[in-house]
């Protein structure tokens, strides 16, 4: 927690939490300092699935080259919030509606993930012969064994719905070799593997990317102008302070890039860029041993903050003590290993397991942090039909 949002939490009055509260200066140097650490030649593209919060996009403006959107909600908010920002739309499963509308709105490049999306692109088009596209094929391109070892999502480098599979490929090129060449530009490959991966790891899977792409274009007679390694940085929310090492995959991006000077690359990372700006604040509600295990009630719980459930992991936080108690009875309070639960009416409303703390009272707020990617935006927010919480910018 910076100072900054510890302040800001302890002025909140009691009635205005739940609260997100995005530190949106520990954002813009976060992204600058991720724009630095990258060579000439790497595109740095947001995805907003990570986080969609217009002010964290607005925020991001200087920093990055566009953004990547995987829905037509997606394409016309962030359209909408950066007018003039190039946008990569994606994702499997396009709607004709999605197709027409990212059509419409000229999105600079198609991550296209089958070889019914370009029959079906290919259609939308028809009506628009003087249009022209630039695509990338995305595969699920092979990896050599162990090098997806320790991600945490998988999208690739298995059986996977992700992305055209390599025997499929060749059918590709072909139709794009064909008439669909008039209106759709083949530009190179897109392979987003999974997610988790640190630096080092990250640069292995790149440069087999790469490499395969290479291999691809060499054995059809084409030059592929551009590769999409995807996202995937590792976030560890067991140790908020052990960041991706940008700075060592930016030096391995500039190698690579030395060894294939013809190409450019392009990154799409979304949670390493966001998470560390996004607190979830809230209040204990009460303090309770059931079979001799402490457990704090606090306001809210995982319909706001669904990341802890979903991963499996305790979502970091920091106790900020109110020493005010108002009411005549005993003040309910634990120390030592205390778990953490929302109001939801199940077992799985569980932020944190079993986290040493020096003391927490009923009364005092809480402040969970690394909440600023795939948090609110991906949580059931009206199950129990619990309030909103509210957001804050700073």
């Amino acid at each position: 927690m910076t100072p900054t949002v510890g302040e800001f939490v302890a002025d909140l009055p009691a009635d205005a939490l739940p609260a997100y509260v995005y530190d949106l200066g520990a954002l813009r140097a976060h992204a600058a300092m991720v724009r630095a650490a990258l060579p000439k030649g790497v595109e740095l593209y947001y995805a907003a699935k990570a986080n969609p919060d217009a002010a964290v996009l607005e925020t991001l403006q200087d920093a990055v080259d566009g953004y990547e959107v995987s829905s037509a909600g997606e394409l016309a908010h962030v359209r909408q919030v950066a007018p003039g920002a190039p946008l990569a739309f994606g994702g499997p499963g396009k709607t004709p509606a999605e197709i027409a509308a990212a059509v419409e709105a000229g999105v600079h490049r198609w991550h296209l993930e089958s070889v019914q999306e370009l029959y079906q692109v290919a259609s939308a088009l028809s009506s628009a012969p003087e249009q022209q596209l630039d695509v990338l094929l995305r595969v699920n391109v092979p990896v050599a064994e162990g090098s997806l070892e320790s991600v945490a999502l998988a999208m690739g480098g298995r059986p996977s719905p992700f992305g055209l599979d390599p025997a499929d490929v060749a059918r590709a090129l072909e139709l794009l070799a064909g008439p669909m060449s008039r209106q759709l530009r083949l530009r190179g490959i897109h392979a987003h593997l999974g997610s988790g991966l640190n630096a080092a790891e990250h640069l292995v899977v790149a440069e087999q990317i790469v490499n395969w792409s290479a291999a691809l274009a060499g054995r059809h007679g084409l030059r592929f102008e551009e590769v999409n390694v995807g996202g995937g940085m590792a976030v560890d929310y067991a140790d908020p302070s052990a960041r991706f090492d940008w700075a060592e995959f930016g030096d391995g991006l500039r190698k690579l890039l030395d060894r294939r000077p013809e190409l450019r690359l392009r990154i799409e990372p979304g949670r390493a860029l966001t998470a560390y700006c996004g607190f979830y604040a809230t209040e204990v509600l009460d303090v309770k041993l059931s079979q001799g295990e402490p457990f704090g009630v606090v306001r809210g719980g995982t319909h706001h903050l669904r990341t802890p459930a979903t991963k499996g992991h305790d979502q970091p936080f920091a106790v900020v003590p109110v020493e005010e108690w108002s009411h005549p009875w005993p003040r309910p309070e634990a120390s030592g290993r205390v778990s953490l639960t929302g109001q939801l009416c199940t077992p799985k409303d569980l932020l944190a397991q079993g986290i040493p703390v020096p003391v927490i009272r009923a009364g005092d707020r809480v402040v969970f942090a690394m909440a600023g990617a795939y948090a609110w935006n991906i949580s059931h927010h009206e199950f129990l039909m619990h309030p909103h919480p509210g957001f804050y910018w700073i």
